[in-house]
């Protein structure tokens, strides 16, 4: 990795998981959720290196078999309290350590088992372009949604529930996918906080918009693989851009190019 300017890839992946034993080395169509995720972060043309952040010995062979560094993460920061903020900022230190200070980072989350490089590289570019500091994924949604009150009745948040428009009617409002985050190194550092800044958000697809949580989840996101799957995965060089030239090239819906 260049020692300065450059672009690193953090996939923070602890070995423990409550909701799913061994969650981060489960397969969905034949290849592991922390393979697929350093997969996507390599075949991003503006990612120099992937880093994944782990406290277990079979994900950092999986790490390494699928060609990303590993940095180990301390008991102290692999605990179910922790937060990933402190696993993105140990992996800085690591590399500021050995002279390495990257210029942007993208997290990414291995739950998320359907992230296309083609989104990485809008939140990249928006980020290095000084459009925002801080950019993520989300997904459209025109969902009416509610909440319980503390009387057990039901209220409207994001609509009146008077009247009932049209979806076609309705401005979207965006979903946070969690499926991965963009944002410079230095700035993250100051603020010790992914959301610093002007924020801003790439729209990924809906329909892989997947955070694998239980076990309907990764059923779920087997069941949808032959359909999401890109067609091509790079080994040693990138893989060429297989999506439809349209969605990275859009301006994003707060204007930004």
């Amino acid at each position: 990795m260049r020692p300065t300017g450059s672009v690193v890839a953090v996939v923070p992946a602890r070995a423990g998981s409550k909701g799913i034993p061994g969650k981060n080395l489960r397969p969905v169509a034949g290849r592991s959720l922390v393979r697929r995720a350093v997969e996507s972060a390599r075949a991003a043309t503006t990612i120099d290196t992937v880093v994944v952040s782990t406290d277990g010995d079979a994900i950092a062979a999986e790490a390494v078999s699928a060609g990303a560094r590993v940095v180990r993460r301390p008991a102290a920061l692999a605990g179910d309290e922790a937060s990933s903020e402190s696993a993105l900022l140990h992996v800085l230190d690591t590399l500021a350590a050995a002279g390495e200070e990257p210029e942007v980072v993208v997290f990414l989350q291995a739950t998320s088992p359907f992230i296309d490089p083609a989104d990485l590289d809008a939140a990249v570019s928006r980020v290095r372009d000084g459009h925002a500091d801080s950019v993520f994924a989300a997904a459209p949604s025109h969902a009416f949604l509610w909440r319980i009150g503390a009387d057990g009745s039901a209220r409207a948040v994001n609509h009146d529930q008077a009247v009932r428009p049209r979806r076609q009617d309705r401005e979207p409002e965006f979903r946070e996918t969690g499926a991965f985050y963009a944002f410079r190194a230095a700035a993250f550092r100051e603020h010790r906080h992914r959301f610093h800044g002007r924020v801003e958000l790439v729209v990924v697809d809906g329909a892989g918009a997947i955070d694998v949580d239980d076990p309907a989840d990764l059923a779920l996101a087997s069941a949808l693989a032959p359909r999401l799957d890109r067609p091509a995965h790079r080994s040693d060089e990138h893989a060429p851009d297989h999506r439809p030239a349209t969605e990275p090239h859009v301006p994003a819906p707060n204007g930004a190019p």
